[in-house]
């Protein structure tokens, strides 16, 4: 019996794991492996016929997109995720981009850095304030509520919200005006925040046309998934000034690069290597809940966070 392990997790909590069960980082012998805690890895339908006695595959994270959900349920595989453990971090990183993106900071670091500025507060770098604003939610998950709930205590913002699995009365008890469409959220906030997870129906969910209902001074973010966002419409929206800036943690191609996106050519854009959960508290809190879901299960318990 064995855990297949697929990434570097919290080392006290990979500790405590092998204190309970062996740990294995390779598939030499499939037949061994009863539980996968994974952070990126692709497992399909072809990888848990070849591991026949899983048990469980346990997401560190929240977003199970890499994991054939319908192929575990079909075989009886439990998956499991964790899906309030990164949420502040997530959150704490939106709140950060927008105030990067809003007042030019990466913009300004790169420009300063190079000596391209002839005088200090260049008018170039004037930036808008999120105070007052409105803040569109598309997805009102555990992260989006808790960006917001930052957001409207700390900068007073108003919110409106896009989730067709929110009804209208949990709307209002949130506090947040709810949309019947994407559309409705875009044409009216200054600031947009994606957080929803990668679908059939959410890929390409801001895209094309999209990008003419945006305000002028608008600020989109992206924590969510790479593909939830079209980038190349993104990068000619934002050449042609359609919208202010947008930031993203989140990439088709992961990690991203000049190579792989065109959008760091951009004055506009910030992109970081999707690391909203990436702070020592948040890992700490996956790694421990992620392993204590194998163990439960392995033992005969039912997870807490369980998925199918």
């Amino acid at each position: 019996m064995a855990v297949y392990l697929s990434e570097f997790i919290y080392e006290e909590a990979r500790k405590y794991l092998e204190e309970n069960i062996d740990v294995v980082d390779n598939f030499d012998h499939p037949e061994e492996i009863e539980a996968i805690i994974l952070r990126v890895l692709p497992v399909d339908a072809k990888r848990m016929d070849e591991c026949r006695n899983l048990k469980i595959i346990a997401k560190h994270g929240a977003g199970c997109d890499t994991i054939d959900l319908a192929a575990a349920k079909e075989r009886g595989i439990i998956v499991t995720n964790t899906p309030t453990a990164n949420s502040q971090s997530v959150a704490e990183l939106i709140v950060g981009t927008m105030l990067d993106a809003s007042r030019n900071i990466t913009a300004a670091h790169n420009q300063a850095r190079d000596g391209r500025f002839t005088k200090v507060a260049p008018k170039e770098m004037t930036g808008i304030e999120l105070y007052g604003k409105t803040l569109g939610l598309i997805g009102t998950g555990n992260i989006a509520r808790r960006a917001a709930e930052m957001l409207t205590g700390g900068f007073h913002m108003n919110v409106m919200a896009y989730d067709p699995y929110v009804s209208a009365e949990k709307m209002q008890e949130l506090g947040y005006r709810k949309c019947e469409t994407v559309l409705e959220v875009i044409e009216q906030s200054d600031f947009i925040n994606v957080s929803v997870p990668l679908t059939p129906e959410t890929k390409n969910l801001i895209a094309g046309d999209m990008f003419n209902h945006f305000k002028k001074d608008a600020v989109l973010v992206n924590a969510a998934r790479g593909g939830i966002v079209n980038e190349d419409d993104l990068y000619e929206a934002l050449k042609a000034g359609k919208l202010r800036a947008a930031a993203c943690d989140a990439f088709v191609q992961e990690p991203p690069s000049e190579k792989t996106t065109k959008l760091y050519e951009l004055p506009n854009f910030v992109g970081t290597p999707h690391i909203g959960a990436t702070t020592e508290e948040a890992l700490q809190r996956m790694a421990y809940d992620a392993v204590d879901e194998v163990l439960t299960v392995l033992k005969g318990g039912n997870p807490k966070h369980r998925v199918v």
